[in-house]
């Protein structure tokens, strides 16, 4: 009597832990969250890092030239694969409507890369006319100056 006392209760227990998130009205959710890696990017992901624990192993002596030159081979293959799989993927959610603002960024540098403006050493976009970097204050190529001084004068 005792057993059978003890099943049922135990059954009981179990019916109640399984049951438990269902009467208390929890759900999982059934599309995935934008947090959440798809299974190509969880692909490339690791593939990625086998990649560089190869170029480290190989680095460290762990391999010899003939294995890291297979692995690198076999791994940058399966890399590629994965990557042309995530930019499908994101091809048929459909293209990111641009930010305006970043657009407006990207036009500035690429203006300043054209002028001169853009510090060679620390990529620092100054304004038209500079003569120095205004953040690490290396001398700017004379276009920039000759540029600014044509437009003030």
């Amino acid at each position: 009597m005792g057993l059978v006392l003890g099943s049922i209760l135990l059954a009981s227990g179990v019916v109640v832990f399984v049951l438990y998130p269902i009467l208390k009205g929890q759900w999982a959710a059934q599309d995935r969250q934008d947090d959440e890696l798809t299974e190509a990017e969880a692909r490339k992901r690791v593939t990625l890092l086998a990649l560089r624990d190869v170029e480290m192993d190989y680095e460290t002596g762990k391999l010899d030239e003939e294995d890291y030159r297979e692995l690198k081979r076999q791994l940058s293959r399966e890399a590629l694969a994965a990557l042309e799989a995530v930019e499908a993927e994101r091809g048929e959610a459909g293209a990111v409507a641009p930010d305006p603002e970043l657009e407006a960024q990207i036009a500035a540098v690429r203006e300043g890369l054209r002028e001169g403006r853009t510090c060679e050493r620390c990529g620092h976009l100054n304004e038209r006319g500079s003569r120095f970097c205004a953040s690490c204050g290396a001398q700017l190529p004379v276009t920039a100056a000759a540029g600014g001084d044509e437009a003030g004068a």
